[in-house]
């Protein structure tokens, strides 16, 4: 007898309707950056090329993440799940306010990285796959703030992870092998905690798609484990975000590579852990993450004050700036103590200042090592007449560093006291000031030393006094515009906050209250 037909019925396991063609952009930043990679990996030696081909990505990186988020603006969250399965079972891509905006900010780093990579990377690392790595290094941090499955966040650190170990020790220097050491040891100790808190959160709740997550944990008995969980991914994001007191691998490991190499790892690298934090603990875990608010309080206290404190012991303007990074983490980290509203859209707009504001400091050590010749304040001095450009340039970002109007610094700040005040936490309000002051104190002694004293150590005030020998190289159109372009950021944000404003409340809310983002996981299924 014939097998007798039956139809089946896909709809109960998966979507039968097809994707809408503005839906792919959720998944176009990791494809653009994959396939972008693998071309500059097949030119690796037209090293001429090279440049132009990653400029050319990145800067279609910045449109693809800019009309992302203007469609989740609009439309709120967009899921994307893999194989048209029903989540969730499928692969879930699932994009908000907040991943999306944090998505454009690190497409617009990169896309300065590569611009100034024209004059900080040479021929050999070209040719040894600076370009290939950063497109890779950009796939793990798309990856990571767009994706709706926590397994899947993991495996996005892991990308970034291998890309940042290759262009940390490209050159292959002592001194980068040192800080490749130290940069590994830690961020595979975090990695390693990261998993086995994915494992056992899977052993507990059978499942690892974010939004899922989020209605499973209400419904867990008391006894459940998922404060030790809870713990586990604060220790593991905290380490790989430089929070106090596993920060010390940043300041040991940042200034070994190359200017444009420092420059986005500082940009971009511990603003994952941050993000990974608050998308875990707030949005998936909220009454866990109260239940920890006082550590984290400390945490959020003990990385501001030992960044700062950190930054006026040193010497080395690189470590300088590595120790401002980790401070700036501890700004952060005040958003996700206290965990309202307010203080989460804060912590996101520290974030994107900190973002922009560290990698045009790392760009202009660049160039004032172009121009004075060294790294340490020792060794600079002058450069206020020799480069009255770049002068004006340090003060602006120095200023914006400190949180002082009219610079993109002073909202966040503002915004993150205000919130401290009203959930009655004082002694935060204070770090955060005392921070600011002593920003102030660290970026002012770079002033004094490099731009304002006549010469290096030794030499006689005035600038008639300085040596020919300090004339400044020539500084090639390259190394300046992204400084330019990123200090134009600065300032518009510190003029015109509202548009950002707007987006970070957003973005908040929807931390605080997932239902929008719930709803575009599994409004189609239910």
């Amino acid at each position: 007898m014939a097998a007798e037909s039956h139809a089946v019925d896909l709809s109960h396991a998966m979507f039968t309707q097809p994707v809408a063609f503005a839906d792919w952009l959720v998944i176009a930043p990791v494809v653009t950056t994959i396939i972008g990679g693998a071309i500059c990996l097949m030119t690796r030696k037209q090293t001429t090329l090279q440049p132009w081909i990653g400029t050319f990505v990145m800067a279609l990186l910045v449109a693809i993440d800019a009309a992302l988020l203007l469609r989740v603006v609009n439309n709120g969250p967009v899921t994307m799940v893999m194989g048209n399965w029903l989540p969730p079972f499928g692969i879930a891509f699932t994009v908000d306010a907040f991943g999306a905006l944090m998505a454009l900010v690190g497409a617009v780093i990169a896309l300065t990285g590569s611009v100034y990579a024209l004059v900080d990377v040479r021929t050999l690392s070209r040719r040894y796959g600076f370009y290939p790595l950063l497109m890779l290094l950009m796939t793990g941090v798309s990856g990571a703030f767009l994706t709706g499955d926590i397994f899947n966040l993991y495996v996005w650190f892991e990308v970034t992870l291998i890309s940042s170990f290759g262009l940390l020790i490209l050159g292959s220097s002592r001194p980068q092998l040192d800080g490749a050491v130290k940069y590994a040891f830690l961020n595979l100790i975090a990695t390693t905690l990261f998993l086995v808190a994915v494992g056992y959160l899977y052993g507990v709740l059978g499942t690892l798609n974010m939004a899922d997550i989020v209605r499973s944990v209400r419904e867990l008995p008391d006894a459940a484990p998922i404060g030790t969980i809870a713990a586990l991914f604060l220790l593991a994001f905290a380490m790989k975000a430089a929070a106090f007191p596993i920060n010390f691998w940043l300041p040991a490991s940042y200034h070994t590579p190359r200017i444009v190499v420092g420059a986005v790892f500082a940009g971009l690298l511990t603003k994952v852990g941050v993000y990974s934090l608050i998308r875990i603990l707030v949005m998936l875990m909220p009454e866990n993450r109260a239940a920890m608010s006082d550590i984290i309080v400390w945490l959020a206290i003990g990385t501001m004050l030992s960044g700062v404190l950190g930054a006026l012991a040193q010497n080395d303007i690189r470590r300088m700036l590595g120790y401002l990074v980790v401070s700036g983490i501890g700004s952060m980290l005040v958003g996700l103590a206290l965990g309202t509203a307010d203080a989460v859209g804060g912590a996101l707009l520290y974030a994107i200042h900190s973002m922009l504001v560290m990698t045009a400091l790392y760009y202009l050590a660049g160039i004032m090592r172009r121009t004075g010749g060294a790294f340490d304040l020792a060794g600079l001095g002058g450069l206020y007449g020799a480069n009255p450009l770049l002068a004006g340039l340090f003060l602006v970002l120095g200023l914006a560093v400190s949180g002082l109007p009219p610079f993109s610094g002073f909202w966040p700040k503002v915004v993150l006291v205000e919130a401290s005040l009203k959930a009655g936490e004082g002694l935060l309000a204070a770090a955060i000031l005392l921070t600011g002051f002593l920003t102030t104190l660290a970026v002012g002694r770079v002033w004094l030393f490099a731009f304002w004293r006549g010469g290096p150590l030794g030499t006689p005030d005035g600038a008639e006094h300085l040596p020919t020998a300090r004339v400044p190289h020539e500084t090639r159109l390259a190394a300046y515009l992204p400084v330019f372009f990123l200090v134009a950021l600065i300032v518009w944000l510190g003029v015109w906050p509202e548009p950002v404003f707007a987006v970070a409340n957003q973005s908040a809310l929807g931390m605080v209250d997932p239902s929008a983002y719930l709803d575009s996981v599994f409004g189609g299924s239910e």
